[in-house]
């Protein structure tokens, strides 16, 4: 199953010649899934060709413009594409009425069903069969949620060999066992999926943390995690002025990201001020080598664990 990550928007505050505002899209099988949603978003949904009708969630980090000001955008694109699907936003307190805001104040017609869901304490806030995504408090200035998208185990791997010893004819049942059902033979013999597969194997976890200083809830939510994605508004030299304004710099990202063993480390939310990333590459690279400087349109392909 292929899981995409695209980055839209990579900013932080104010959009530049070459950067939009926070907006990531992981594309998920036919599933599109939002996380932030900075002014702008749907022009870089356009150019990306992510599409408007597929089955949509926007996770939403926090109430700052620069992460939720594209919601108006988008839903009204949506409408007027002849969306038909519901739309699902999720984000912290304060979500739900700016949302109704829209509806009440910018005159279009929605042609579609808005469902949200206001965010108010940790843990799992969406469940389906595949996967889940869980929530956890950043540190910013205004209370902001941090998600984990985490795919549910998979089967192990299928033993034919067992398989045909346990008189299993290769066929349907096999499909059956790789699916983890049990099945009966023409003998009556009962084969149980466990006895013809490996260990259960993971699935994959993404995470994005949204603005924040680096904090032991972080480090906890992505432990493991292919994917970390990570606040990087500032280099070493403005570590203080990260402090102040509750953000992380790159090397704070990057021990992060060390101490929560994750595979890859992308830093995103880069200030205006840096036209030239590399000193925020060279930063994090000190601590954690497996690091990525995020820029618009750029995208990562996420292979399932073997």
């Amino acid at each position: 199953m292929s899981l995409r990550v695209l980055f839209l928007g990579t900013s932080a505050s104010v959009p530049t010649l070459r950067r939009s505002l926070p907006a990531i899209a992981i594309r998920r099988e036919g599933e599109l899934i939002l996380f932030d949603c900075g002014e702008g978003t749907q022009r870089q949904m356009i150019k990306a060709k992510v599409g408007f009708n597929r089955e949509t969630r926007i996770f939403i980090t926090h109430m700052h413009g620069d992460h939720m000001l594209g919601l108006p955008g988008v839903i009204q694109t949506m409408s007027l594409l002849d969306r038909s699907r519901p739309l699902y936003i999720y984000g912290p307190e304060g979500i739900r009425d700016f949302i109704e805001a829209i509806r009440e104040t910018v005159r279009f017609s929605l042609r579609f069903r808005i469902e949200v869901q206001e965010v108010t304490s940790e843990g799992v806030i969406y469940d389906c069969n595949d996967y889940e995504v869980r929530a956890g408090w950043s540190e910013h200035t205004v209370p902001t949620v941090a998600y984990a998208l985490i795919e549910k185990q998979r089967p192990g791997r299928f033993n034919p060999e067992r398989a045909l010893s346990l008189g299993v004819p290769k066929g349907p049942l096999w499909s059956r066992l790789q699916r983890g059902l049990t099945v009966e033979l023409p003998n009556g013999r009962i084969v149980k999926p466990e006895d013809v597969l490996g260990p259960p194997r993971r699935g994959r976890k993404i995470v994005y943390t949204g603005d924040t200083r680096p904090s032991r809830g972080i480090i906890e939510l992505a432990k493991g995690a292919d994917v970390l994605i990570h606040d990087a508004t500032f280099a070493d030299d403005l570590a203080e002025r990260a402090r102040e304004d509750m953000h992380s710099t790159a090397s704070e990202a990057a021990s992060v990201a060390k101490e929560a063993g994750v595979g890859l480390l992308v830093l995103t939310h880069i200030s205006a001020r840096y036209e030239d990333t590399d000193i925020l590459l060279e930063e994090a690279r000190r601590i954690f080598p497996n690091v990525l400087v995020a820029e618009d349109f750029m995208s990562l392909d996420v292979p399932l664990p073997e």
